[in-house]
């Protein structure tokens, strides 16, 4: 549903510059900006890793990289003079930072969108931040953000644009994500061997792992013993060869992770095993976005079983 635009061309700044599953999950945002202002220049200040990413949305017609980190006064002033150049009418901040609530006021950008927190009153609309008590998905929130603008949009689906193509020849496999940032998220290291070491000996897939370079050599030492039906591509592939991955696997299983939402954006269906302890941190906020997927929840993740794991996977792979 596209909403008619009757204001003039606005160049539109949004800010999303943290983790890449994070970013993936206001591509219904962006597309509400541009739904709502089609003829607009919407620019995205993203994390570099995730530049790929914010251009195969298909949503930015610029794109700025800026990570996530302390950056000196004169890499602040910088972004400031660039900001500055380019004319922004609206700054929408996604993720709270107080840098760049600074940032986009000495960029003397008129209207500027986002949390009531870290400096928030830099801010002229803003919304209180109840993110942390988990009442709703992460996709919501930040359409509710956007809504400020106003921006709204009928289409809440994740997508994205690949042409990147898959590193491996494979097609018909199960792919696991065992790894988190996150302790609280980490599902054991040992059930995620246990889970594919039976795909492959009792399902008859091959399985392959996926994840960071900062995973390679853990991922080797634990799973190389898995023999030939093993794929370990932790390590090596960049985001868009990820996606391309998923795009053609059958089934991917993982904890709360970035390619979880990378999967639900390839329309991949997606087994997510989550705890439910804290609020904030839940499948209601941000389990995997859409249909298709499912969610094994409980109180702590040492509660979930590699039987109850397998016994999901069998039938999603039945179907």
């Amino acid at each position: 549903m596209r909403i008619e635009n009757k204001q003039a061309k606005k160049n539109i700044l949004v800010v999303r510059n943290d983790r890449f599953g994070e970013f993936l999950l206001n591509i219904p945002a962006f597309r509400a900006v541009k739904d709502t202002f089609s003829d607009c220049c919407l620019i995205a200040l993203v994390d570099p890793a995730v530049s790929g990413l914010a251009l195969a949305t298909g949503y930015f017609d610029e794109v700025i990289p800026w990570k996530q980190e302390r950056h000196s006064l004169k890499e602040k002033v910088g972004l400031i003079r660039l900001l500055r150049q380019k004319n922004i009418d609206t700054a929408i901040i996604l993720n709270p930072a107080k840098e760049m609530n600074i940032i986009s006021f000495l960029s003397g950008i008129p209207l500027r969108i986002g949390y009531d927190r870290k400096f928030g009153f830099l801010l002229n609309r803003k919304l209180k931040d109840t993110k942390h008590l988990g009442q709703k998905h992460e996709v919501e929130y930040n359409l509710d953000l956007v809504s400020l603008l106003p921006a709204r949009t009928g289409d809440r689906r994740l997508s994205l644009k690949i042409r990147e193509k898959p590193p491996i020849a494979e097609r018909d496999f199960v792919m696991i994500h065992p790894w988190t940032s996150d302790p609280i998220k980490q599902w054991p290291l040992q059930r995620f061997v246990e889970l594919a070491g039976r795909v492959i000996s009792e399902l008859g897939f091959k399985v392959a792992i996926v994840g960071g370079k900062e995973n390679a050599e853990e991922s080797k030492r634990r799973f190389s013993s898995l023999g030939e039906g093993l794929i370990d591509l932790t390590g090596k592939t960049t985001l868009e060869e990820l996606a391309a991955l998923l795009g053609v696997c059958r089934i991917l299983v993982t904890a709360d992770s970035g390619p979880m939402h990378l999967a639900a954006c390839m329309n991949t269906p997606v087994i997510a095993l989550f705890s439910n302890a804290i609020a904030g941190k839940s499948s209601r906020r941000w389990g995997p976005w859409g249909d298709g997927h499912t969610v094994i929840e409980k109180r702590t993740l040492k509660e979930i079983t590699t039987e109850e794991v397998l016994f999901k996977l069998k039938e999603r792979l039945s179907r």
